[in-house]
C-alpha cells in the first residue's frame, strides 16, 4: 500500500488548514548521480518540453543525461551549502516555511510545510505530512510570482496527480500568481532599497532579470512575459524609476529555439559598450535564491560584465 493510500484511509481527526509551499526543486547531491535524477525527472515534464515525441527522448537520454549532469554538478558546488549538504533552494525554502509557521503561531489550527516540484520532499510527501497531521483543507502556494505553464501548471499537475491516487481528499486551493500584488512589489522594494543603500557606488542601470522561455510558448498564450513586464512596470512606480533605468531581460535559455529576449548575458555585454559602468542585478522572478540566482547571475553574468570594465553587483531575491 502507498503511503499516500495509508495517510487517505486513515482515520484523521477534522478541522486544520494546511500551507504547502512549493518552490521549483534541486538535485539531492551535487554530483553527476544527484544531477540525473534531477534532471530526468524536470526535463520528462511536457509542460517543461513540450514535444516529449521519440526525438526528444533520445537527445535527452542518448545525449543531455549523459553530458549534462557533470557539468552541471561543477556549478552547483560553486554554490552548495556544504553545511548542511544540500543547495541554498533548499535551505532557504525550508527557512521561508518556519518563518511563516512562526509568523501565524498564533492560528493554532493551521500547520505549514515545504516541497519541491522536482526532487525532494516531494508534493505527495507534503501532503502526507499535512494529513498525517489532520489538515482536511490544504492551501497550495506555488512560489512563482508570475504564472507560466512550466512552472505553476505543473504544480497543479502534480497535486492533481497526488489527489488521484487518494480516497478520501482533502479540500484543495491554490494561491494565484502574485506578480503586480502591492505586498510582493513592496516587498521586492523594500529589499532593493535596503540593498542599494550598502552599495559604495550608485547603479547607472538596474536589470531586472527574469527566467526566460521558448517564445513559442508565449505565442501560444503564456501570460509568463506579460507578467513579468507588469511586474517590472510596478517596481517603477514604486522606485520612481524610468524604463532606462530599471530595464527588462529574460535568463537561462536553453537549445537552439528563439527565447524571450533581450536576454540577460547579451544585454550585459550591450550595456559594456555603451560606456556603462555600474549595474545592479535583481531577479524578481525567483522566491529563493538558486542556481539561476548565485551562479548565472552573482558570476558567470557578473563576470561578462566586468571583463569588459564595468561592475556588477547582485541583489538578492525577497529576504528570506
Amino acid at each position: 500500500m502507498s503511503s499516500v493510500e495509508s495517510v487517505s484511509s486513515a482515520p484523521m481527526p477534522a478541522g486544520r488548514v494546511g500551507v504547502l509551499l512549493v518552490n521549483l526543486g534541486t538535485p539531492d547531491t551535487a554530483d553527476a548521480r544527484g544531477l540525473r535524477v534531477y534532471l530526468k525527472e524536470f526535463l520528462s515534464d511536457p509542460r517543461v518540453i513540450e514535444n516529449q515525441g521519440l526525438f526528444w527522448k533520445l537527445v535527452l537520454n542518448g545525449i543531455i543525461l549523459r553530458v549534462r549532469p557533470a557539468r552541471k554538478a561543477k556549478d552547483y558546488l560553486k554554490i552548495w551549502n556544504n553545511e548542511l549538504n544540500e543547495s541554498p533552494l533548499k535551505t532557504i525554502t525550508r527557512g521561508q516555511s518556519d518563518k511563516l509557521a512562526a509568523a501565524i503561531a498564533d492560528h493554532d489550527h493551521v500547520e505549514v510545510d515545504w516541497a519541491m516540484r522536482y526532487g525532494n520532499p516531494s508534493i505527495q510527501s507534503g501532503f502526507d505530512a499535512l494529513m498525517a497531521r489532520g489538515c482536511d483543507r490544504i492551501l497550495v502556494v506555488p512560489l512563482y510570482p508570475q504564472y507560466a505553464a512550466a512552472t505553476t501548471a505543473t504544480v497543479f499537475d502534480k497535486v492533481a496527480e497526488v489527489l488521484l491516487a487518494m480516497r478520501a481528499q482533502p479540500t484543495v486551493r491554490f494561491v494565484p500568481p502574485y506578480y503586480d500584488e502591492p505586498a510582493y512589489i513592496d516587498a521586492l522594494a523594500n529589499s532593493i532599497e535596503a540593498q542599494l543603500v550598502t552599495l559604495p557606488f550608485k547603479p547607472e542601470v538596474i536589470v531586472a532579470s527574469f527566467h526566460g522561455m521558448p517564445q513559442k510558448y508565449v505565442d501560444k498564450g503564456d501570460p509568463y512575459q506579460t507578467q513579468c513586464v507588469a511586474t517590472v512596470e510596478a517596481l517603477r512606480n514604486r522606485l520612481n524609476l524610468d524604463d532606462k533605468e530599471l530595464i527588462l531581460t529574460f535568463q537561462s535559455r536553453f537549445g537552439y529555439d528563439p527565447w524571450l529576449q533581450p536576454y540577460t548575458d547579451k544585454t550585459m555585454e550591450r550595456l559594456a559598450k555603451e560606456g556603462v559602468k555600474r549595474i545592479a542585478v535583481l531577479t524578481p522572478g525567483f522566491s529563493a535564491d538558486c542556481l539561476e540566482t548565485l551562479e548565472e547571475i552573482a558570476q558567470e553574468n557578473a563576470e561578462i560584465f566586468r571583463h569588459a570594465g564595468g561592475e556588477l553587483v547582485f541583489l538578492h531575491p525577497v529576504p528570506e
